[in-house]
């Protein structure tokens, strides 16, 4: 016997679509990781829908395909949706549980989640890295089944503005040793710099604990490796606070070397 939830799966799959299952109550996946387990496998959504009271959701972005806009019945997104009706293309939509609207576009590559209040406080833009449950299977309406339109470019908000050039800190030392650690810190200032968000941290931290094993050969000291590190920092967009708690980790890690 196939469920409502399998077959919805399983034409969304046909779609190109990734799925991950969802508890209906809360939205949530029942495993962690469940970005890498997202699957188009016919096989794999048997095993989760065929029985389950599970909800098939879609990882949005590059690896479906799709954006979703999702539009709340609360903080005025459903009047948000009649004021630009007019401007937005006729798209595959359908009703959320909460009474709202979900719009699905095609993604364009690099299209990034807008959470609410971007936008507009009742409307948020999923994108990679973002589930939207599949509301009509479990009964909800399809508002329209026409093909994805593009996503319209003024929705976008603009880019936020380029970094500012890297300025690098001035070393001064004349031994080998010196010019090596010297090297060092300029080599992790430019990684740490240009780190991808959400791994900034963990690329401060581990720069921040690899140079700080030079503090042994006198050449440099810790203090001077952690300004060094929170110029970083600070250059590739982390807040003060976080610089300095990852900067404190690595640290401690190292013997408390100060």
């Amino acid at each position: 016997m196939t469920t409502l939830e399998l077959e919805h799966a399983l034409a969304l799959a046909e779609k190109g679509r990734a799925i991950v299952p969802v508890n209906p109550h809360n939205k949530r996946p029942p495993f962690k990781e469940w970005q890498r387990h997202a699957s188009k496998d016919p096989a794999k959504l048997r095993e989760w829908f065929g029985r389950s009271t599970m909800l098939p959701a879609v990882l949005c972005g590059d690896v479906s395909g799709i954006t979703v806009l999702d539009v709340e019945v609360k903080n005025g997104g459903l009047e948000w949706l009649d004021q630009h009706r007019d401007r937005l293309p006729d798209t595959e939509s359908y009703q959320s549980k909460s009474g709202g609207v979900h719009l699905v576009f095609r993604c364009q590559p690099g299209t990034r989640t807008i959470p609410l209040g971007k936008i507009h406080p009742g409307v948020e833009l999923r994108a990679a890295g973002a589930l939207a449950t599949y509301w009509p299977a479990a009964g909800l309406p399809v508002l329209s089944d026409a093909p994805i339109a593009d996503l319209p470019a003024w929705i976008m908000p603009p880019a936020p503005p380029p970094p500012a050039p890297l300025k690098m800190p001035v070393f001064r030392g004349g031994s080998d040793a010196r010019r090596y650690a010297e090297a060092a810190m300029a080599r992790a200032i430019r990684e740490v710099a240009s780190a991808a968000p959400g791994t900034r941290n963990a690329s401060l931290n581990a720069a921040t604990y690899s140079l700080l094993r030079l503090v042994e050969t006198g050449a440099v000291t810790a203090r001077e490796i952690a300004g060094a590190m929170a110029h970083a920092g600070a250059a590739a967009g982390l807040p003060p606070r976080e610089i300095e708690t990852t900067l404190a980790s690595a640290l401690r890690a190292r013997g408390g070397a100060a």
